[in-house]
């Protein structure tokens, strides 16, 4: 299938309301017997097509004997109906979001092990897209390209608080990573800490992941095919950890403004 038909089909047209429209896209102005004969689109089914493709604001209908059909800019067309979409992604996504929501806070055991690098990050990034107030986190180490997944979606949310706890550096593919370095934005408070080789990141205090992996004996590197996150949404668990880490965010602060 050509791919510009694939792709307004998925846009919601026809797949002859798509023939017709990218047949269009080339005569620019046509009647409904040549778009017919090029698009191969059958003679008995084209007038109600193009007249479709009018309804849904694709192309004009310009009157005369015959009727001539031009066809509107695929600029002005599709980014119209992006927009539609998006709108309507944007909808569904707060409409769905509130149901899981209500759904996963009356699941008895809200507890789950997530296998693979992956599935890992994918939850995280999750994780501080659902966060309304807070993100603290404290990383010992970090999987190959995830230190750069959460500081862009740490960056589209101005509106939290961000603390990390971190430790200085890890190796990922034979190479030292400056952790540190790589979160120092102005809107994130990073400290230096004794972090061991786990991960943890809580939201709101009322969700958290913790991850583990094994490493290498030699460099203390990950070995990613271990990796397992622990997603855990009971609240009481979650605010407890949390107040553990504003503890040690709090000592650390202390004990470095005593250095200075």
């Amino acid at each position: 299938m050509d791919e510009n038909i694939a792709t307004l089909k998925g846009i919601g047209l026809t797949m002859y309301e798509a023939q017709a429209y990218v047949t269009l896209t080339s005569l620019i102005s046509a009647t409904a017997v040549e778009v017919s004969e090029k698009s191969d689109i059958p003679r008995s089914k084209i007038y109600d097509v193009l007249k479709k493709l009018a309804e849904k604001n694709f192309i004009d209908i310009e009157d005369g004997r015959p009727l001539t059909y031009n066809v509107k800019s695929p600029v002005e067309v599709l980014s119209r109906e992006k927009e539609r979409l998006n709108s309507k992604i944007d909808d569904a996504i707060t409409r769905l979001t509130y149901v899981y929501e209500n759904g996963m806070s009356q699941v008895q055991a809200p507890i789950w092990r997530i296998y693979g690098v992956e599935k890992i990050i994918a939850q995280e990034l999750e994780i501080i897209k659902r966060a309304k107030t807070s993100i603290n986190m404290r990383i010992g180490f970090l999987f190959e390209g995830e230190g750069e997944a959460i500081l862009k979606e740490l960056k589209k949310r101005p509106d939290l608080r961000i603390n990390i706890l971190a430790s200085p550096t890890c190796y990922i593919n034979n190479e030292e990573v400056n952790i540190i370095k790589l979160f120092k934005e102005e809107d994130i408070n990073i400290q230096k800490a004794d972090i061991p080789f786990v991960k943890l990141i809580i939201s709101d205090s009322r969700e958290m992941m913790h991850t583990y992996t094994k490493f290498t004996a030699d460099k203390r590197e990950v070995i990613p095919e271990t990796a397992i996150g622990i997603w855990n949404k009971y609240e009481d668990i979650a605010k407890n950890y949390d107040e553990r880490f504003m503890n040690q965010l709090k000592k650390l602060k202390k004990r470095n403004k005593k250095k200075l």
